[in-house]
């Protein structure tokens, strides 16, 4: 039996009017806090979002840190941590406060969310062990977000941290997620300060006082730079000589320079070293080596007898 246009309509209609008798009322009533809910949280995380804010950049005291910069670093990481711990926090209130309008008991949600993490706590000790590796490396300040840091399994700059991970990004653009529970040893490369440690090889046969006289010049003259000066805090010198090599006697030169800085100056550093070590005639020589025919020195040895 095939229901006729007339029929279809009336079914339609019927359907329709009894959809609308339970969505409308629902609508206005669940429908509504369910709007306000979402608004309320929007706002919520809003301002808590300033509130963290202002908060963390009260408790960071200035002069427990060696530069503005230091401060600023740790402020932004533990802004971050907060901000995004309040954000997972509000979705999962508001999650189940919306679960209850739909008429979803949320009492056996909960238990069974119990049972599940129960069920499943033996393969989620990997992720306690994450937390709480990362809440130690925040509590004692190893790294902040913006620090060049360098672990065993990767190497850059920190881009993002987390309870549970860092990111980091290396020179390649690469970008490295890292548990904190897979973190066994941390090198801070940008802590407090950074230094210039830079060996370099002159000639045997140069001056040695007027290699360091011209070494401690360039060195005087990059600290006064316009541009590099202002991360420069102990201009680079001569340290002392460091080895007797093969080709060249290496020189040690040592300075400091402000976080994450080391890397700039040091190549401007070496850049002056060679383009002055030309014009003062000062060798940096390369590796060479020298090789004895001994064939040809027998020949001359018996012609000299011979002779």
């Amino acid at each position: 039996m095939t229901l006729t246009a007339i029929d279809w309509q009336e079914t339609t209609n019927k359907y329709l009017t009894e959809y609308s008798e339970l969505i409308v009322p629902w609508l206005l009533t669940s429908g509504v806090k369910i709007i306000f809910i979402l608004i309320a949280a929007f706002i919520l995380n809003k301002v808590l979002n300033r509130f963290i804010e202002k908060a963390v950049r009260i408790a960071i005291r200035s002069d427990r840190y060696s530069s503005k910069e230091a401060e600023e670093k740790r402020e932004n990481t533990l802004i971050q941590i907060f901000t995004t711990t309040s954000k997972i926090a509000i979705l999962c209130i508001i999650l189940l406060m919306i679960l209850g309008e739909f008429g979803i008991e949320i009492g056996p949600i909960l238990a069974a969310a119990g049972i599940v993490g129960l069920a499943f706590g033996f393969g989620g000790q990997y992720l306690i062990r994450d937390i709480i590796s990362g809440l130690f490396i925040i509590l004692e300040n190893q790294y902040r977000v913006g620090d060049v840091v360098n672990f065993d399994i990767a190497a850059g700059a920190v881009e993002q941290i987390s309870l549970r991970k860092t990111t980091l990004r290396d020179l390649d653009g690469t970008v490295h997620h890292i548990p904190h529970g897979e973190i066994k040893k941390v090198s801070n490369l940008s802590t407090e300060y950074s230094r210039i440690n830079l060996n370099i090889g002159v000639s045997y046969n140069c001056d040695i006082e007027n290699v360091i006289a011209v070494i401690n010049k360039i060195g005087n003259e990059l600290a006064t730079d316009k541009e590099l000066g202002r991360f420069i805090i102990k201009a680079p010198q001569f340290l002392r000589v460091d080895e007797f090599a093969d080709s060249s006697i290496i020189i040690k030169i040592l300075g400091e320079t402000q976080p994450s800085k080391q890397w700039d100056v040091t190549g401007e550093l070496r850049k002056r070293i060679k383009i002055t070590f030309d014009k003062e005639g000062i060798e940096i020589p390369f590796p060479q080596l020298v090789v004895h025919n001994a064939v040809e020195a027998i020949d001359k040895k018996l012609t000299e007898t011979t002779s």
